[in-house]
């Protein structure tokens, strides 16, 4: 969960401000309609995919100047399903995501840059109590829909990957069974509030 996590929702946030007179609004993920999705080499042969749900935050953005947005989020670790009940109770186990010590991680935007039309987000990452920062690629955000209640809504897609030896993740299994590297997606929808 790099930094594009952080940066895509500053994005999403950007797109759906356009006539609010205040410099800066509120917007929170939407848990129902948001998750984080990876995926792991196995036996160096074939690639295992799994997701992450649960995902919850806030995203402070700044009308003026979108560098100086901010974005947090967490999801909840219990929630990790690869559609195999063995192999997901052992990434619940303390060998992996140890969900009774570490029921979420967490992600803390330190900067936003919008490079050439570019957006990218750093922050901090803490999975299984380990911080480390991350850069986040972002897709969106997609146009701001507002329903016939009144509510706006928006979402992007943000891409990125970590080294589960940053995190001391799994630290027991070699990169020859489960892969050091580990790609993601995260889709987020937005609420205005």
């Amino acid at each position: 969960m790099r930094n594009r996590f952080a940066l895509a929702l500053t994005l999403a946030a950007a797109s759906l401000t356009g006539t609010s007179a205040f410099a800066q609004s509120t917007w929170t993920i939407d848990p129902n309609h948001s998750s984080i999705n990876f995926q792991v080499r196995h036996l160096g042969v074939s690639n295992v995919h799994g997701s992450l749900t649960g995902v919850k935050g806030t995203v402070a953005y700044d009308e003026k100047d979108i560098t100086k947005s901010k974005v947090e989020a967490t999801a909840d670790t219990a929630t990790v399903n690869t559609n195999q009940e063995m192999r997901d109770r052992d990434l619940k186990s303390p060998k992996y995501f140890d969900i009774q010590k570490f029921p979420q991680l967490s992600f803390k935007s330190t900067s936003i840059s919008n490079a050439s039309g570019k957006l990218t987000m750093t922050g901090d990452l803490t999975l299984n109590g380990v911080t480390k920062s991350i850069t986040l690629d972002v897709d969106g955000p997609a146009p701001a829909q507002t329903d016939k209640q009144g509510k706006t809504r928006s979402g992007f897609s943000a891409t990125g990957r970590l080294k589960r030896s940053d995190y001391s993740f799994g630290s027991g299994t070699p990169n020859a069974i489960i892969g050091d590297d580990i790609k993601f997606s995260i889709d987020v929808e937005i609420d205005k509030q």
